[in-house]
């Protein structure tokens, strides 16, 4: 039973966000110093992301030659914020910010929120490398979306319901992701396309010069790097309740089940950044129409079979 959390939940649920973007940082910056010979200690590699902060801290802002700045700014905070909102609706155990009764609906509207501030944060600051990243990342949101839909459709009429709360009791003999793997795949592709990381990381790649993040500079930077790492754990998360029966599990408070998890699932999303390369738009975008497009919705359809067997 998910039951609404204390009003200081309000104030903890972004702390404990960022403790897992954070985590997941890490994570990824000792497989890359593994990877290159680099000391690659915990201690060592916290260290070397602590003094990177501390730059971007105190480093001066860029400015462009005629940038719309409102928009800029907009799109740039818009990131870590919509991250943010997307996880009042996941329960950590039995506790929630706000079990809305369109939960589901919810976190998918913070997710396209997503290509708005991306596109906003490319289109500001009036640089070709920049608007090109921010159109890839409209285009890239496109060819994920409608599978992203499907997968969530197939989970709420699976459960009857938009609320989160529910789709986790409706586990409680088995969890989605046995008899939905397909939707389950499917949803993990999103969360790493919404947050434009790993193999989808094109919005924001080395052959446009960082693309959105080209003419981000000291705080602006921070700001939106973090904010892709906080929508990755966002995702993480929200796949708990949605396919992994949420805090169910034995031996263990609910809570803890829940951070096992969404550390699991972090993991491995994390390690498909570093093992899966780079996938162009022309490819993925048949790919997601013409494969993952129709299995997510026979997916739907067994689902509803099966619910109206049931």
């Amino acid at each position: 039973m998910v039951e609404p959390a204390p009003w200081w939940a309000v104030l903890v649920v972004p702390a404990v966000l960022g403790a897992f973007a954070t985590g997941a940082v890490l994570g990824s910056r000792q497989l890359v110093a593994r990877a290159s010979g680099a000391p690659s200690r915990p201690q060592a590699v916290l260290a070397g992301m602590c003094a990177e902060v501390a730059g971007l801290l105190v480093g001066r802002r860029r400015t462009t030659l005629a940038p719309d700045r409102l928009l800029w700014r907009l799109g740039v905070v818009g990131v870590p914020v919509a991250a943010i909102l997307a996880v009042a609706v996941v329960p950590l155990g039995h506790w929630v910010v706000d079990d809305l009764r369109v939960g589901v609906v919810w976190f998918n509207a913070m997710e396209i929120l997503t290509w708005a501030a991306v596109w906003a944060a490319g289109w500001g600051p009036n640089s070709a490398f920049s608007l090109v990243g921010g159109y890839r990342m409209v285009a890239q949101g496109l060819s994920y979306e409608l599978p992203h839909m499907f997968a969530l459709i197939g989970v709420a009429t699976a459960a009857g319901s938009l609320q989160v709360g529910t789709i986790v009791a409706q586990q409680r003999h088995l969890w989605f992701v046995v008899w939905m793997p397909v939707g389950f795949a499917a949803f993990l592709l999103s969360v790493l396309g919404f947050s434009f990381i790993g193999p989808f990381g094109q919005p924001a790649g080395a052959d446009l010069a960082g693309g959105v993040l080209a003419e981000v500079a000291g705080v602006d930077r921070l700001v939106l790097a973090a904010g892709r790492w906080l929508l990755l754990a966002a995702g993480a998360a929200m796949a708990v309740p949605l396919f992994l029966g949420g805090g169910l599990g034995p031996g263990l408070p609910a809570w803890a089940w829940s951070v096992l998890k969404t550390v699991a699932v972090l993991g491995a999303l994390v390690a498909t950044r570093h093992l899966v390369p780079t996938v162009r738009l022309e490819r993925w975008a048949p790919l997601a129409w013409l494969v993952l497009l129709p299995l997510t919705i026979v997916q739907d359809l067994v689902a509803a079979v099966v619910v109206l067997l049931r």
